[in-house]
């Protein structure tokens, strides 16, 4: 797997942000920055997507490993804490997916491209086509794990649809909460606030689709 650390520090310099000003764009610590960077810790999925947005990258970014002599992005414009929780959140965060090396039609199980996040979850690559703008996704909640290990709410363009396969999942959908079963499943608009966690003793692994929307 990619270094995730190693991938956000390198976009950061190439954009020319500082630690101490990306965190403020990111709503987070300096510290908590610059130990996702040097791979001390792991972001959660909300700061992961708030992290890329602030970036101007996608989340494909963090898996592909970049080609020998191809050129760096340019300066992207650095967008205000309130454009984080707005329509750039998740499209920014998971646009990697487009530009990837493998898109199939046939991803064999051992050749995933695999990304370990904070507080306890996997997402596994299992395909994707070019411009095509959908995320297909292998997601697991280890037990007690969340999209935030602070139980933040987060949105961003595009719908989302989910299909649990074992284990239990609760989902925080604007004000209401759904407790998710295996053979359950779910869509939604993202950019309703929306969060989940795994309260229970077993792994929670679903499979799911995200499809950005672009203005």
């Amino acid at each position: 797997m990619p270094p995730i650390g190693e991938r956000l520090r390198q976009a950061r310099l190439d954009r020319g942000m500082t630690v101490r000003g990306l965190a403020r764009v990111v709503d987070t610590s300096a510290s908590l920055i610059s130990q996702i960077e040097t791979g001390k810790s792991n972001p959660s999925v909300s700061t992961l997507y708030a992290i890329t947005a602030a970036l101007g990258i996608s989340v494909e970014d963090i898996f592909n490993e970049p080609e020998a002599g191809a050129p760096r992005p340019a300066p992207a414009p650095v967008v205000t804490n309130g454009d984080l929780t707005g329509n750039s959140a998740t499209a920014q965060g998971l646009r990697m997916l487009a530009q990837r090396r493998r898109v199939g039609p046939v991803v064999p199980a051992g050749e995933r491209e695999v990304l370990h996040l904070d507080s306890g979850v996997t997402w596994e690559l299992l395909g994707q086509l070019p411009d095509t703008h959908v995320d297909f996704l292998r997601i697991t909640y280890a037990p007690g794990g969340s999209s935030s290990g602070a139980g933040v709410l987060m949105r961003h363009s595009g719908t989302e649809w989910g299909h649990v396969l074992s284990g239990q999942l609760t989902l925080t959908l604007g004000f209401d909460t759904h407790v998710l079963d295996p053979g359950d499943s779910v869509s939604f608009d993202c950019s309703t606030p929306h969060s989940y966690a795994n309260h229970g003793v077993e792994p929670a692994v679903g499979i799911w689709f995200v499809a950005e929307r672009f203005s």
